[in-house]
């Protein structure tokens, strides 16, 4: 079984790099709190999920998802100021486009069964 890369890397090594590129950034140059450090490389880990997703052609949809949720989780953690109600309404509308934009991508692995008309008696 042939392992999917990015760029000739796995995913694995460049979720290593961004968790310690933010730990080198945090220790010597910006005071970046635990938690700040922890949303970023969720949603570094969420994005090559993406990535991977998109280049395998399969679960594009809860990979999009998981990943805004994501950048939504990190946005939050930074500070963004949003309602429970609003935060609802972005996933919604990022699902809906996601299934609708993938749906035009897919095809059925098979066709479909012929239909019979059927008689009325």
């Amino acid at each position: 079984m042939k392992t999917t890369t990015l760029l000739n890397r796995e995913p694995a090594v460049w979720a290593g790099l961004v968790a310690v590129a933010v730990q080198f950034v945090s220790a010597f140059a910006v005071n970046v709190s635990a938690d700040v450090q922890t949303g970023v490389n969720v949603a570094a880990a969420a994005l090559l999920g993406l990535l991977v997703a998109l280049k395998v052609h399969d679960g594009q949809v809860a990979a999009l998802t998981g990943f805004a949720q994501a950048a939504l989780a990190l946005g939050l953690n930074l500070g963004l100021d949003w309602s429970a109600d609003k935060q609802a309404a972005a996933m919604a509308i990022i699902t809906v486009v996601a299934q609708a934009f993938v749906r035009t991508q897919v095809t059925a692995p098979v066709p479909a069964p012929a239909t019979r008309a059927v008689a009325s008696v």
